[in-house]
């Protein structure tokens, strides 16, 4: 056994695949989730333990551990399998598969932040770190909380990591890359950071890949600096604190969106667990779909000024569009949700967030404050402002809901205002992603189950399907002839190599045969296999005679006697024979 299969051995797919999608038993063997590569409403991802492979039958993603690994992360298999073998404990052979050179970049930055990090925290805790020190504590972060998020401090230097990546050996090219350093015009290197209260951006698995930095001095701009995108960071891809916050989001099935990285740190150490944060920008779609992979629920809590309530409602409308659910959480007295925490205490923040509103009662609560609901001029106004957002729900009776929420809650006509919304809304039909057409037979999906499941199966129902002509004829021929093709080499005939042989169509049948719900309905047992053998017999032997009936006939029709004879005579002996099976 190879490395890869000793690693694909060694860990299971629905815990991998289950640190990234919420995923709900479906079936003895069967696992479904929303897909992570594309953005539905209806689980279409189904994971099988058994088989150690997942499909999605919308969008057509499918694959093995490593497959998903690789899409996931957008890494190299290399990647991947260093990946799962440091998450797993699996020690890596010193002679394994080569890197490709962009697998050998990603893992010199990684590399590069894993010492960036370390750098950091021990300025942060040493003299140079007073002033940071000073300013955590102004702020009312406690050590704990310091370590936890492991908090750090960029010194004024100009040149601490191009020294230290140059003594562990790093080439220029690699520095550059890295976002950790610039290069002058002279050839030379400069700390991008300094001067900075670092905190570090983790990925989904846990891995440094970015650091922001919020300036110590008043004339220090900008205020917050994040590192530039590099091999291992695009910003539009990345949730603060989502690698800590997922299990308590899965748990509590919400999620709480904050703006920045105090506010994450400070709500989470008040004790609120699905606690995160865009990285220095705007939402995206990205970050929705990474956080609808955990749950479909959300509490927007942005800063209270005019610009948190602007990121809101630019927020709500893209999680609206994505098919999330939202409400709005809103704090009184200008506090933001660190500062909330800290004054008001954990369980008036719990209230608030226990409290917080749908999303159209806020909006139509920031409407009506720009609007004199008692005109009909501002009643069109506020109707107006709701649109948009109105607009993004894809299921008609959800709008209906609203619409009537909406009237009674700004005290109109509720004609009204389904009037308005008729208008403006164009009715469309949510783009549900189907499943595969059935077109397999019940027997031919049985037996193929036993052969790819049961050994003692394959050796005693593989030499009979040779004359089985109706093999020829069933939507699975291909698949069947690569399971007879491997047996006969003596190649695997595990799933995902009987998948690796066929094109896509086919592995497209394969993935429908064995993730579909009645795959686990029998047990793929010798003796069942014989059952679904027998089954096509039959119906390949009521085939024959059926041809050999509509053969004698045509030859009667034609005048062609001798061979309406002959083909008499064959029938009587087929059925003489026993070939018509009761």
């Amino acid at each position: 056994m190879d490395f890869k299969d000793q690693l694909k051995s060694s860990v299971d797919l629905v815990n991998v695949v289950g640190e990234y999608v919420r995923l709900k038993k479906s079936g003895p063997q069967r696992y479904m989730g929303l897909c992570p590569f594309h953005n539905e409403k209806t689980p279409s991802f189904t994971v099988h333990a058994a088989r150690q492979f997942y499909k999605c039958f919308g969008c057509g993603e499918g694959g093995d551990v490593f497959n998903f690994v690789q899409k996931i992360e957008g890494i190299s298999f290399y990647e991947a399998l260093k990946l799962l073998a440091e998450r797993h404990g699996v020690p890596m052979p010193k002679r394994t598969l080569v890197a490709d050179e962009d697998s050998k970049l990603r893992e010199a930055v990684f590399r590069m932040h894993e010492l960036a990090l370390a750098s950091f925290r021990g300025s942060l805790g040493g003299p140079p770190g007073e002033e940071a020190r000073a300013y955590l504590a102004r702020r009312g972060v406690a050590d704990a909380t310091i370590v936890r998020f492991e908090l750090g401090y960029s010194e004024r230097f100009g040149r601490t990591f191009s020294r230290l990546f140059e003594q562990h050996g790093f080439t220029p090219a690699q520095m550059e890359q890295s976002g950790l350093v610039r290069r002058r015009d002279d050839g030379s290197f400069y700390d991008y950071f300094r001067n900075r209260l670092m905190f570090p951006i983790h990925g989904e698995t846990g891995k440094v890949i970015g650091f922001g930095g919020r300036a110590l001095a008043a004339d220090d701009n900008p205020k917050y600096l994040n590192s530039p995108e590099t091999p291992i960071y695009v910003k539009s891809h990345v949730l603060y604190n989502l690698h800590r916050a997922k299990e308590a989001i899965r748990k509590e099935e919400r999620a709480i969106l904050v703006e920045g990285y105090m506010d994450a740190i400070g709500v989470s150490a008040a004790g609120f667990g699905p606690v995160v944060a865009s990285c220095g920008t705007a939402l995206t779609e990205q970050q929705v779909r990474m956080l609808k992979r955990h749950s479909e629920k959300i509490v927007v809590n942005f800063d209270p000024d005019a610009a948190g309530a602007a990121a809101a409602e630019r927020s709500v409308g893209l999680l609206l569009q994505e098919g999330m659910s939202v409400r709005v959480m809103t704090l009184d007295g200008g506090l933001d949700p660190d500062e909330y925490c800290k004054e008001r205490g954990a369980d008036a923040y719990r209230e608030r967030l226990d409290g917080a509103k749908g999303y159209f009662y806020w909006l139509a609560d920031r409407a009506r404050a720009k609007h004199d609901v008692r005109t009909t001029e501002g009643v069109i106004a506020v109707l107006k402002s709701l649109l948009p957002a109105v607009e993004r729900i894809s299921d008609r009776l959800e709008r209906m809901a609203i619409a009537n929420a909406v009237a009674e809650y700004i005290g109109v006509d509720r004609g009204m205002v389904l009037d308005s919304f008729r208008k403006a809304v164009v009715e469309r039909k949510e783009s549900r992603l189907e499943r595969p057409k059935e077109t397999m037979r019940a027997d031919e999906k049985g037996l193929l189950n036993v052969l790819l499941s049961d050994a003692a199966g394959r050796e005693d129902l593989i030499p009979a399907l040779e004359e089985v002509e109706i093999l020829d004829r069933i939507a699975t021929a291909r698949v069947y002839r690569a399971i007879m093709a491997a047996h006969a080499s003596g190649a695997s005939t595990a799933f995902d190599a009987i998948s690796a042989r066929l094109e896509p169509a086919d592995q497209n049948l394969l993935a429908e045969l064995a993730l579909s719900e009645d795959a686990d309905t029998h047990e793929n047992t010798l003796e069942y296999g014989r059952q679904c053998l027998e089954s096509l017999l039959r119906s390949d032997e009521r085939d024959r005679r059926t041809q050999l009936k509509t053969r004698v006939k045509d030859a009667e029709r034609t005048g062609n006697l001798a061979e309406a004879l002959r083909l008499a005579r064959e029938l009587q002996e087929f059925e003489r024979a026993g070939g018509a099976r009761k």
